[in-house]
């Protein structure tokens, strides 16, 4: 009795299965199949929620197209002139109306704008990429080589720079590439700063000592390795900074320096028809919500980039 007592073996454990029906074992292996969202998919769904951002890009785009197509649709030239028609109002013929000089203010306007957006992109371009390299040097090499490029952005940001520029419209202004070359050269410091704050914090990165690690050196480590970690603010700098130039270029073509005749810009309108606002209000009105939508769809779309590319931000 007592060897059939010892020699026996304890019941085996009894394994409780879940209670779960077919479609919740379905979901949950379906959960368990699908792989991660990458960074650059989370970013994405984060800007298409947000709607100022989807705004901003609606809006921006018609005004593309509109300088692009705009002078094509209606039967006037750019410089053609009719007396007869002189400081028309807005109508079905001249849709912005006319100026002092008969010439219709839609072609205007839209050429303008071609200008205008052109300015911008270049400058944005110039500025955003020169400052990204001083900034990119400043921040992986630091020490001394910090301290030189932080001291000359500095001193780029203490300089009044709009009283420069017009010092140098009087002299180099009226085309556009040379507007956009003089505004850039005060405000690449914007990207410069962020890009080496950004630098600053990845150089230290594991990745970036494994690279170290391998043997790469400094300039490939800088594009190849950190630099597309840096691509978002980079692109949030971007848009800034075109819209910062529409405003700088429209300053300078108001008190005469910018874009000069025969060529024109949104803001030179602005100040070649100044003069008869109390006329034709609409002549100077019309230009300036040009201005207003481009900068603002820019900044829009440069609020929903800077949201969508941080990962601690949501869209509500």
């Amino acid at each position: 009795m007592t060897d059939t007592v010892r020699g026996s073996e304890p019941p085996p454990a009894r394994i409780v299965e879940p209670n779960l029906s077919t479609l919740e074992v379905e979901s949950f292996e379906a959960q368990l199949a699908e792989k991660p969202e990458s960074f650059g998919t989370q970013a994405r769904g984060r800007f298409i929620r947000n709607k100022l951002a989807i705004f901003g890009i609606v809006v921006l785009t018609v005004m593309v197209l509109l300088a692009i197509v705009g002078p094509w649709l209606r039967p006037f030239g750019f410089e053609e002139r009719n007396v007869s028609a002189r400081l028309q109002s807005p109508n079905a013929t001249h849709w912005f109306g006319t100026d002092n000089i008969g010439r219709d203010l839609f072609v205007r306007a839209t050429r303008g704008a071609r200008t205008s957006l052109l300015i911008a992109f270049v400058t944005a371009v110039a500025a955003t990429s020169f400052g990204v390299v001083m900034g990119a040097v400043a921040g992986y090499y630091g020490r001394w080589v910090d301290s030189i490029i932080s001291f000359v952005t500095n001193l780029f940001i203490t300089i009044p720079f709009l009283a420069i520029l017009l010092v140098f419209g009087i002299k180099y202004g009226a085309e556009p590439i040379t507007i956009s070359l003089m505004i850039a050269v005060f405000i690449w410091t914007r990207a410069a700063r962020i890009v080496r704050g950004t630098f600053l914090s990845l150089s230290q990165q594991e990745f970036v000592q494994a690279a170290r690690a391998a043997g790469a050196r400094g300039p490939r480590i800088i594009f190849r390795h950190i630099l597309p970690h840096s691509v978002g603010p980079i692109v949030v700098e971007f848009t800034l900074t075109a819209g910062l130039a529409i405003i700088l270029e429209s300053t300078l073509s108001f008190l005469g320096l910018g874009i000069l005749p025969p060529e024109t810009s949104l803001g030179a309108l602005v100040a070649q028809n100044k003069g008869q606002f109390t006329q034709l209000p609409t002549a100077v009105l019309l230009p300036g919500l040009m201005i207003t939508f481009i900068i603002l769809s820019l900044n829009f779309i440069g609020d929903g980039l800077r949201d969508a590319f941080d990962p601690k931000s949501g869209v509500e």
